[in-house]
């Protein structure tokens, strides 16, 4: 999965969701580095929808592009958002939201489809949510290992409930290219949603059986998928 050594594309920005940090995309970091890919991850502090979006454009403030923008779970929302900053050449959405004009996060989990799993996810407390550290395993990160899943639920980040309502003002898949990793095995985003979002933004889509966490347990096909889209941005480019 080398880079090309006449790519046009060779900056990464990784986001996260909700529930976690930046920590996460480690394994997917590496594997972009080794591949001589310039990475940079945000550190979104998930309070607010406006405040992540700004965060993440002072990162992409750091590059001079052209950038693959890449958002797991929560973090697809952000980068919707964000991407349409001109450094931004491409969109890349790990079991990630994909929120059109006038959606949010809240929105789009409004109506969950019937036999849907319901995420263990907590009452607020003081305006942020947790998930319930007995169910994180089995909901979020069922193949990333019992002790791996464990950290995660121990240093959850808390998700502001302000974050999830905050709404799209211009959709940048509708003006950009996009790839999507649906993982068939999550339970915190139904897969039927995943699909449905990745058709209406008209993303190149590969499916993967993994959970929420797959960005965690699988880096390597991730990682695969980013590089596919640096490389398929490069060639429109060319």
């Amino acid at each position: 999965m080398a880079a090309t050594s006449d790519s046009t594309v060779k900056t990464i920005v990784l986001v996260h969701g909700g529930f976690v940090d930046g920590s996460g995309w480690e394994g997917v970091y590496r594997i972009l580095k080794k591949d001589g890919y310039n990475v940079s991850v945000v550190q979104n502090p998930t309070i607010s929808f406006e405040d992540d979006v700004a965060v993440t454009k002072r990162v992409l403030a750091t590059h001079k592009g052209p950038v693959i923008l890449v958002g797991h779970s929560y973090g697809g929302a952000v980068i919707t958002e964000a991407g349409n900053d001109p450094t931004v050449a491409g969109l890349v959405y790990i079991t990630a939201f994909a929120p059109d004009k006038g959606e949010s996060v809240s929105s789009l989990i409004q109506n969950p489809p019937a036999g849907a799993p319901v995420p263990p996810i907590l009452p607020p407390q003081d305006g942020f949510l947790f998930l319930d550290k007995t169910k994180f395993y089995a909901s979020f990160a069922a193949d990333a290992g019992a002790d791996k899943a464990a950290f995660m639920a121990d240093s959850q980040v808390p998700w502001g409930i302000d974050a999830l309502s905050g709404k799209i003002s211009e959709a940048a898949w509708r003006t950009k290219p996009s790839w999507y990793l649906v993982a068939t095995d999550d339970k915190m985003i139904p897969p039927p949603a995943q699909r449905f979002m990745s058709k209406r933004a008209g993303s190149a889509v590969v499916e993967l059986a993994g959970s929420h966490a797959i960005y965690v347990s699988q880096p390597n096909a991730v990682a695969e998928l980013i590089e596919k889209a640096a490389k398929g941005v490069n060639k429109k480019l060319s």
